[in-house]
């Protein structure tokens, strides 16, 4: 096992957990699929958007790995370190995003907290008035598909730190 290299050499560090279960060598078939929805979900939407999606369902999630990954990936298609940062809070941070952004994030909220048991109408509303139907229908099947790898990585505590853009092939 690889040991992640911080930063801050000088500081200790919790020892790293090994992941619970390695589900994509004992589900190739599952894996493989799931890469396949990732592609075909995020085609025709713009790649920044995509991961700006990804890494608000990881943070409501807890997903780790998926945080690790793609705040890397989002790093390496042009996204500033401060939008990822205030993803967190974007409700109070709104001026660092577009409206188009804002309501992706919100659907994405929605989506991934199904706290009242559905999507309220104002916030598909307002998705609709900034996506096409056809860009709509790939959003929301982003969405789907990062909270479902987040379920894999959450549930199998899958180890972040490792991730280096381009490390997995599509």
């Amino acid at each position: 096992m690889t040991t992640h290299t911080h930063s801050h050499a000088s500081a200790e560090h919790a020892p790293e957990h090994p992941a619970r279960l390695q589900w994509a060598q004992l589900a190739p078939e599952v894996y493989k699929a799931m890469v396949r929805l990732d592609i075909a979900a995020s085609k025709g939407l713009d790649p920044v958007l995509v991961e700006l999606v990804k890494i608000r369902a990881s943070q409501l999630n807890r997903c780790a790995l998926c945080l690790d990954m793609h705040s890397k990936d989002a790093l390496a298609a042009g996204e500033s370190v401060e939008r990822i940062i205030q993803l967190g809070a974007w409700e109070e941070s709104q001026h660092f995003y577009t409206e188009k952004e804002l309501a992706a994030i919100e659907l994405t909220e929605t989506v991934t907290v199904l706290t009242d048991g559905f999507v309220p109408d104002e916030v598909y509303a307002k998705a609709a008035k900034h996506f096409e139907e056809a860009e709509l229908a790939q959003l929301l099947a982003a969405i789907t598909v990062i909270n479902a790898w987040n379920r894999f990585g959450v549930a199998t505590r899958q180890v972040p730190g490792h991730y280096t853009p381009g490390d997995i092939k599509h």
